[in-house]
């Protein structure tokens, strides 16, 4: 029992040491495998929606 309390501790040590020195975006990099937002699907559209938004809000409201 007291191998397993040791050994226990121990490996609570290491795994904050771990989550100490770990790098956030490698992690998601190889979570989700490598992404390059310059290119689509990821790339940002050319616009926000908000001129397609107000254009069918004018055409519900029949201001055309």
């Amino acid at each position: 029992m007291q191998a397993w309390r040791v050994a226990g501790e121990a490996m609570e040590r290491l795994r904050r040491e771990e989550l100490r020195h770990l790098d956030a975006y490698r992690a998601i990099a190889l979570l989700c495998g490598p992404a390059d937002y310059h290119v689509p699907p990821r790339a940002p559209k050319p616009t926000s929606g908000l001129v397609e938004q107000q254009y069918w809000f004018k055409k519900a409201a029949g201001r055309e």
